[in-house]
């Protein structure tokens, strides 16, 4: 499911649909923050590609103060730190539709994320 999630988000720019993936894994772990932070900046540019702003504001930074709990500058194969200044940065820029990637640092997951 994380790589679904992130092969949707990275390769797909299906945001609805990593939504989807994302959300069983979330109950799954209990709700964790960290897969709840992920999927609200997916809502988030679902919401940017449907000009719906306020939704995306409203979903991306429940997202990023999700995120911002964790102080890992890589977690679970993935660039957070990066990923936070990328989220904070197309916040600032909403207008301008700023794409954003989930750079993979594990080389194992970036593998099966392309193999998808």
């Amino acid at each position: 499911m994380y790589v679904d999630f992130i092969y949707y988000f990275n390769v797909e720019r299906d945001f609805y649909t990593c939504h989807d993936v994302l959300e069983e894994l979330w109950l799954e772990e209990g709700r964790d923050p960290f897969f709840q932070g992920l999927l609200q900046v997916a809502v988030g540019f679902y919401h940017l590609e449907n000009e719906n702003r306020r939704g995306a504001i409203k979903s991306m930074t429940a997202g990023l103060d999700k995120l911002m709990n964790s102080t890992e500058a890589v977690k679970m194969g993935i660039h957070l730190e990066r990923l936070k200044k990328d989220v904070r940065r197309a916040l600032l820029h909403l207008d301008d539709n700023i794409p954003i990637n989930i750079k993979i640092i594990d080389l194992e997951l970036e593998r099966l994320v392309l193999r998808r």
